[in-house]
Formats: structure tokens, C-alpha cells, sequence
């Protein structure tokens, strides 16, 4: 996977207070941003079945009854 590089804005005591605990800043933002694409992408999933839920389609009813002997 490629990486991009780029630049965000900390609170200075936080910046500290990870590099005391010997968290890696870097890996911690990449974490956050994966977790924040994660929980976006499950909200627009569940506001498209919102918008559009599924419904009973005879269809599917008919077809399971295809593979009953």
C-alpha cells in the first residue's frame, strides 16, 4: 500500500504526554483516521438502508421453493 504524507495539528500536551508513554504518533493517527473511515462508511450504509430497505419479494419465496423435492 502506498503512503501519503501529510500534516495535522496536535495540542502540544497531548504531543507530549504520547511521547512520554512512548506512543507512536503516527501509528496512533493512522489507527484513528482507519477507525473514523470505518465508522463513516457504516453510517452511509445504514442511511442508504434507511432510505431504501429491503422488502419481502415473492420472487425469493418462489425460488427456495424450487429446491424443495
Amino acid at each position: 500500500m502506498t503512503s501519503l504524507r501529510t500534516t495535522f495539528t496536535l495540542d502540544e500536551e497531548l504531543a507530549v504526554r504520547a511521547r512520554e508513554l512512548g506512543i507512536n504518533i503516527s501509528a496512533a493517527a493512522r489507527q484513528g483516521v482507519a477507525d473514523a473511515v470505518r465508522a463513516a462508511l457504516a453510517r452511509a450504509d445504514r442511511d442508504a438502508y434507511l432510505r431504501q430497505p429491503e422488502t419481502s419479494d415473492s420472487f425469493w419465496t418462489e425460488a427456495e421453493a424450487w429446491g424443495q423435492p
